[in-house]
């Protein structure tokens, strides 16, 4: 996985990549791709400086629905950046405790474990395909075999060379051929997780002495017949991971989280505490932003592959804000967000744009699933406009998802053809205003019917 470098992207080229995804929301682009390259200069200055300077987090204020975790998610990708959002909401469910707030950094540390072992992979998978091909061959034509008494190629009579069993391996006439491999499958890690008495783990604490002894001492795998494809699968796994160092592994995902992690907190509003208000919701609400404070202003938390400090990732809080606004957070997290930043709703103009100008598009998504089934799929302009009208209207009079609704309105459109699809090889389907309006059109009018079905 190659990585974009940071020295060469500026805001500017952040907010063009967005566009490609994302509709409108340029002030929200803006933000996020400032933030971005404050990483990247943050990198360049003193080193006395350096751990001073302390990222610009940024709260999205805007309804479901118009991209707020869109833009967060595309530019960890962009970073190669271990990403993670959570709901902040779900810290003041009854069975959770202050501390789970870690579980966040934890949980991103893993992901960063899993960015980092697939790049590492890819590093290592030619060094690694060899090393299969090897046992593979060795399996098929074991060394102290070869021209040994009684040993002929099944249905020739003939004593195989190394080289004709190599060469029917490498062209796959031997993909089906059944072998017996021992496959030792080690913890990929290389380390035991300690967290100090006391339990700033956060997580069940329990010791099992027998899962920790299995750790180290794990059972001898039992030998196995599997066909050829199949073990090479296997053997991959194996071999990829005893060319990747563990200890590494976890020293490059910890830097990756303190240096470039991104956090997502959604739901942000849903904690607030309004002024005057004690009743026992408003303080569980005040008490989870408290729990936040810490890891939002810099701590460290003690994670499996070693303490992680919080000081430099950059934290996005999302929320709708119809009920409360930023300035009923804590005084002390508020500070901690100092970019805020509004997300428009989305218009009927919007919606057209969304259907047809994102790479990712729904209107091409549709298109090129039904053109598995053999079957082409075109909308015309006016339908697509029509396919906006009715989701704009059906998201005033009912409930605003933003965006999300074009998914509801184009999966009921095409139920019939997606059902169909596989009996229709060869066959055309035009999207036009009519179709739109006999399939959605009652529906959409119907305010109780589109409730529930769109």
């Amino acid at each position: 996985m190659n990585l974009p470098k940071k020295i060469e992207r500026t805001p500017r080229e952040t907010v063009a990549f967005l566009d490609k995804y994302i509709v409108g929301q340029a002030e929200a682009k803006k933000s996020v791709a400032i933030a971005l390259r404050n990483r990247w200069r943050r990198m360049q200055v003193p080193e006395d400086l350096r751990e001073e300077i302390s990222p610009k987090n940024i709260i999205m204020i805007g309804p479901t629905g118009v991209g707020k975790t869109e833009i967060a998610r595309r530019i960890a990708k962009l970073e190669g950046a271990p990403f993670i959002k959570v709901e902040a909401s779900k810290f003041t469910e009854v069975g959770y405790v202050g501390r789970d707030v870690e579980s966040i950094i934890r949980d991103l540390v893993t992901i960063a474990i899993n960015l980092v072992k697939e790049e590492r992979l890819e590093a290592v998978k030619v060094k690694a395909e060899a090393a299969v091909e090897a046992r593979i061959l060795d399996a098929l034509v074991p060394p102290q075999t070869i021209g040994g008494p009684g040993f002929k190629l099944e249905g020739t009579g003939e004593s195989p060379g190394r080289e004709f069993v190599l060469k029917r391996l490498r062209e796959g006439k031997a993909e089906n051929d059944e072998i017996e491999i021992s496959v030792q499958k080690r913890p990929m890690g290389g380390h035991m997780e300690f967290f100090p008495i006391g339990g700033s783990g956060g997580d069940s604490m329990d010791v099992n002495i027998k899962d920790l002894m299995n750790q180290f001492m794990p059972k001898p795998p039992k030998p196995r017949k599997v066909a050829v494809k199949e073990a090479r699968k296997l053997f991959l796994a194996e071999e990829s991971e005893k060319l990747i160092d563990p200890e590494e592994l976890g020293f490059e995902a910890v830097r990756r989280v303190e240096n470039g992690g991104i956090v997502f907190l959604d739901e942000i509003d849903k904690i607030t505490s309004k002024a005057g208000q004690h009743n026992a919701g408003e303080v569980s609400r005040e008490g989870v932003q408290r729990d936040l404070l810490p890891i939002v202003e810099g701590s460290t938390v003690n994670t499996k592959y070693g303490p992680v400090k919080t000081d430099h990732v950059l934290f996005i809080a999302a929320g709708a804000f119809h009920l409360a606004k930023p300035s009923d957070l804590i005084p002390e997290l508020q500070g901690r967000f100092p970019i805020r930043v509004e997300l428009h709703s989305l218009k009927k103009e919007d919606f057209v744009r969304i259907l047809t100008e994102p790479e990712n598009s729904l209107v091409r998504q549709y298109i090129e699933l039904l053109k598995t089934e053999g079957v082409e799929l075109e909308f015309t302009e006016a339908a697509i406009d029509e396919l906006a009208r009715i989701s704009t209207e059906v998201n005033e009079s009912t409930e605003n998802i933003g965006a999300r609704r074009l998914h509801a309105v184009l999966e009921k459109l095409l139920e019939e053809a997606s059902f169909a699809a596989p009996e229709m090889d060869g066959q055309k389907i035009l999207i036009t205003p009519e179709y739109v309006n006999q399939r959605l059109g009652e529906i959409a009018q119907d305010q109780d019917l589109s409730r529930y079905i769109l």
